[in-house]
């Protein structure tokens, strides 16, 4: 024990403290982390967060953190501390004059400061698309390795809520980390692990690749704020060590008495002599000397008492610690989803917040892989517009607090603002980068471009005045469609007019069968609320109708199509419109997929006749009221969903109907309540149904929250199980009311069966599994997704999605005000309205798989359409194709990051296999790309394979650590990879587990 009079014998003044102790072998050892929590956007703006201003929300301001972290850490070379964020790293570095920047490389090199996850945020996991994660990260890692040459090592996603399968492999172990680290997980499924001292784990999250890309685990005992008592943050009222013998309240005895049980109570329920101690939380250590000088007293003291040992770590040095213990750990397979902190309280609301703003960030991700091949296609330009804005906005908005949607709505604003912003940027390059291609302009830099393009960002609201014009000029608009995947296809493209008298004909001059629609009702006032509230000014009169044809365009290439006038009847045909009488059924569909509908106009049936597949099929919409939390628990807010009941409100038993056909396209308008309508369609040549919905303003006036759902009732057989999508990369079984890890006590049979989705929503299938799907029952039922939402399957046979929500109340998490997003136009005020697709696909069992990976993509990755006025040629420009003529990349692969040219010269580029082993009979082998066939134009000097991040050559990256492991979990097949690429025939070989290999290459 430590006693008055053992301090004044042992210490004058000043007092000195002895910080250098490490781990010792016998002790409990408690390794203090010291952390900050930078959110990059919550309460305030991510740029208000950093500077400080706007503090009447929240008393930040993260560059005092980092200027008073570097400060005091030179104090001691003993103290040590981790950060996370690049996002706010990035902004403080560059303000930095080169002496300080040495001194922080000194501190980096010496180990003092430790960057952690390394991303630009700490991005969601229910909400990401996996490649917009692998690209935040990779940003933050191209900084830390020009900067420093560091590599991080450990995961640390302590504040996300709940934890995704892609996130532990792919976001874990292929970038080379060692060890995870989080702090939520499922109340229920903490208490066990308590219980039987598994709160450590080794995370199996690969079905696929098993214990190639296996990691260990944490999850923390204390959140990830320190222990009850122990925050010595400038705000906290915790009792600090008063150590000096000649001041009153000396302390030291008590203090380190609560240290050491407080240590040893934690010890109990983990295993092995070492614990982790969170020191820090949300945005703390503005004054970092106060904390650091604590945490000198009790690292001194604790050890001078003897009992425990304890020292400054980071979760690098905690996880050799463990491993170096020999120890084996429990086995954790699948997610850590949905995640809930009481009975009442499950956090699957947010999987659908804000879905304006999921679906801007979707749209903003795909526009900047399509603007990365330009940008390489016309070489990068050093200066003028490219997209580093963007990569940086989309980046920021992938925080968990932004596109989960869980933030202020100012806040919301500033993300939307910033990726608007970006895209204007990213627009001038794009239009200019198509000049030079339709020049032929592609051999050097091209500044600049005699033939300017257009586009049309709000087509979705029937607004392009290059296309509505038509008839307004003496000449021809020209159509540019470019296909930025690897794939040759054929879409359809739409775009308003006013005459209908058009022509549609391709470059050379040969007429392209097109269709005249009308554009609906919901679509004009739409338009004339839209346009206004975003760019300001009067939409002017709506057009008359959307011309629909279709478009072949090579991979990584465009075609251009000419629409013009002409009074002489040609290819362009007229829609028959038609309301349906009630208790009249009717079946549409212009080819061998067909949509039948009932008496009460709601949908009866999907049939492929191509397939034999039949599929009894029903979708209406419901509304869950959003619980008030007036017994004390949960309340439906941005963050949880709770609804009154365990039943669903039904709006309609007849949904008024109108019938659009054609040769092309069939379309149902259905009308559910005076704020929600569906217009289902039906392309010709297509296999797959588009649903387009439209919902709001939602009502509140009764100060009810709402929760919107669309289900489909099915008579596929499927039992209690489902399959839903890891960030659009894996799919996980899921099975009502139960959980793999422990017996679920069912409190909320709702919201306790939501999971997020993020791109393949949903499958819906019976049978005996086969790798991933179920093939031994008649039918199949899939769903796409064209953002993030939560689903559910509550009932056999049935899927339902969460679509909009807007709601009365604050689920007191801290965002501190109700979700009810409002749109203003001038002084007029009313709740959002959301528009959105999905997309349904049927198939014999076992067979959905091609459509839900490879066609899957082509349905939400639709062609960038840009536009020329011509009044001199009537026939458009000759069309371009990057790859070798007629090469297309196999159907099983995918260029999710093709040919992105970095700011040193190097081009990067990532190649993923789509399938799983097992998962198509034909398509689940290994694939072979040609770099020769995909570069044509350029001769490859070199090309290096790197980890996923692109910060460490494969060749040089450390063997990942072989952790022991009770039990084997699910039987797994050896993985497979790729071979080496050989440096003259460069072919890429990809191995059927979803492998994705990254390459930095040179050109000559």
């Amino acid at each position: 024990m430590v006693s008055l009079v053992h301090v004044e014998l042992a210490m004058g003044l000043p007092l000195i403290y002895n910080t250098t102790s490490g781990p010792v072998a016998g002790k409990l050892n408690v390794h203090l982390v010291a952390h900050t929590h930078d959110d990059v956007g919550w309460l305030k703006t991510v740029d208000q967060y950093y500077s400080g201003t706007n503090n009447s929300i929240q008393n930040v301001a993260v560059h005092l953190i980092l200027d008073t972290v570097v400060a005091a850490l030179q104090e001691d070379p003993n103290r040590k501390f981790i950060y996370v964020e690049q996002a706010f790293f990035q902004r403080w570095w560059r303000e930095q004059t080169p002496r300080k920047q040495n001194i922080v490389k000194q501190l980096v090199n010496a180990g003092q400061l430790e960057f952690i996850n390394g991303g630009w945020c700490m991005h969601d996991e229910a909400t990401t698309h996996y490649i917009d994660m692998i690209d935040q990260t990779t940003l933050g890692h191209k900084y830390i390795k020009d900067q420093f040459g560091k590599v991080p090592r450990c995961g640390w996603q302590i504040d996300p809520f709940g934890h995704s399968a892609v996130q532990g492999y792919l976001l874990g172990a292929e970038l080379g980390f060692n060890g995870m680290f989080f702090a939520r997980i499922d109340y229920q499924d903490k208490l066990k692990r308590l219980n039987e001292s598994t709160m450590e784990m080794v995370w199996q999250a690969s079905r696929t690749f098993g214990d190639s890309a296996q990691i260990f685990t944490g999850a923390f005992y204390d959140f990830y704020y320190p222990p009850d008592g122990f925050n010595f943050d400038f705000e906290s009222f915790d009792t600090p060590i008063q150590d000096d013998p000649l001041l009153f309240d000396f302390n030291v005895q008590e203090r380190v008495e609560d240290f050491v049980t407080y240590a040893e109570t934690q010890a109990s329920h983990f295993r092995t002599n070492h614990i982790m101690w969170t020191l820090g939380g949300d945005f703390q250590y503005q004054n970092a000397h106060g904390w650091f000088k604590q945490l000198d007293k009790f690292i001194n003291w604790v050890n001078k008492d003897g009992r425990v040992n304890t020292f400054y770590s980071t979760p690098s040095i905690y996880t050799d610690a463990k491993f170096a213990a020999n120890e084996s750990w429990p086995l954790k397979q699948d997610d850590f989803f949905p995640y809930a902190d009481c009975p009442h309280c499950y956090w699957t609301g947010y999987f659908t917040s804000r879905p304006a703003l999921k679906s801007y960030v979707r749209l903003l991700s795909n526009y900047f892989m399509m603007a990365r091949q330009l940008e390489f296609f016309v070489r990068r330009r050093s200066n003028g517009p490219n997209t580093d804005t963007l990569w940086d906005a989309v980046a920021v908005s992938q925080h968990h607090d932004a596109v989960s949607g869980t933030e202020k709505q100012h806040t919301a604003n500033d993300y939307a603002l910033r990726l608007s912003i970006a895209f204007s940027e990213a627009e001038q390059l794009v239009n200019l980068a198509l000049g030079c291609l339709v020049e032929r302009a592609n051999n050097s830099i091209c500044q600049h471009a005699g033939i300017s393009f257009s586009q049309c960002p709000l087509l979705n609201l029937s607004f392009c005045p290059a296309s509505e014009s038509i008839n307004n000029f003496n000449g021809s608009l020209v159509v540019l469609a470019y296909n930025a995947l690897g794939w040759s296809r054929t879409e359809y493209i739409r775009i308003p007019v006013n005459s209908k008298f058009v022509q549609v004909t391709d470059s050379a001059g040969v007429a392209v069968p097109a269709q005249l629609l009308p554009v609906s009702s919901i679509t004009k006032e739409l338009r004339r609320k839209y346009v206004q509230g975003y760019l300001g000014i009067s939409s002017g009169a709506a057009p008359a109708y959307w011309l629909t044809f279709p478009a072949t365009i090579p991979a990584l290439g465009y075609r251009t199509y000419t629409v013009s006038t002409s009074e002489k009847k040609g290819y362009t045909s007229a829609s028959t419109s038609e309301v349906l009488p009630q208790k009249t059924a009717v079946t549409v569909g212009p080819s061998s997929l067909k949509m039948d509908f009932s008496e009460n106009g709601l949908l009866s049936a999907i049939i492929d006749t191509d397939t034999g597949t039949n599929v009894s099929m029903q979708a209406s919409y419901f509304y869950y009221e959003g619980h008030t939390g007036s017994d004390g628990q949960g309340v439906d807010g941005a963050y949880l969903f709770r609804p009154t009941a365990n039943s669903a409100s039904f709006f309609n038993t007849f949904a008024n109907v109108t019938i659009v056909t054609g040769p092309l396209v069939h379309e149902v308008w259905q009308e559910f309540a005076p704020w929600i309508y569906q217009v289902n369609r039906l392309y010709k040549g297509k296999d797959y149904a588009e649903l387009e919905y439209v919902i709001g303003a939602i009502p509140i006036e009764d100060d009810v929250g709402k929760d919107v759902i669309i289900r489909f009732t099915s008579s596929v057989g499927s039992d209690t199980s489902f399959y839903t999508d890891s960030n659009g990369r894996d799919f996980i079984k899921r099975i009502r009311d139960y959980r793999t890890d422990w017996k679920l006590e069912v409190n909320e049979p709702v919201a306790g069966n939501y999971y997020p989705l993020v791109f393949v929503g949903f499958c819906l299938c019976a049978g005996e599994l086969l790798g991933m799907y179920l093939t031994d029952s008649k039918n199949e039922f899939s769903l796409l997704v064209d953002r993030a939402v939560g689903g559910a399957s509550l009932k056999n046979g049935e899927l339902e999605l969460m679509l909009h929500r807007r709601l009365v109340y604050d689920d007191n998490r801290g965002v501190g005000e109700p979700l009810n997003e409002m749109v203003c136009v001038g002084s007029s005020c009313e709740g959002l309205t959301v528009q959105g697709k999905l997309f349904l696909h049927v198939n014999p069992s076992g067979k959905g798989s091609r459509w839900r990976r490879s066609g899957g993509a082509t349905s939400l990755f639709s062609f960038t359409a840009c536009f020329h006025k011509l009044c001199w040629l009537k026939t458009g420009f000759p069309s371009f194709l990057w790859m070798s003529n007629n090469y297309n990349l196999p159907e099983n692969v995918a260029l999710i990051h093709p040919a992105w040219e970095l700011d040193d010269g190097h081009t990067l580029l990532r190649l993923a296999h789509l399938y799983e082993l097992n998962e198509d009979e034909e398509l689940s082998s290994k694939a072979y790309v040609d770099l020769k066939k995909v570069f044509p134009n350029r001769q490859v000097q070199s090309i290096e394979e790197t980890s996923l991040s692109a910060n460490q050559k494969k060749s040089e990256m450390k063997a990942p650590l072989k952790w022991k492991v009770e039990g084997t979990g699910e039987m797994q097949q050896a993985a497979q990879r790729g071979g080496p690429i050989d440096q003259k025939d460069l072919i890429v070989e990809l191995a059927p587990m979803e492998e994705i290999r990254t390459f930095l290459l040179s050109f000559r």
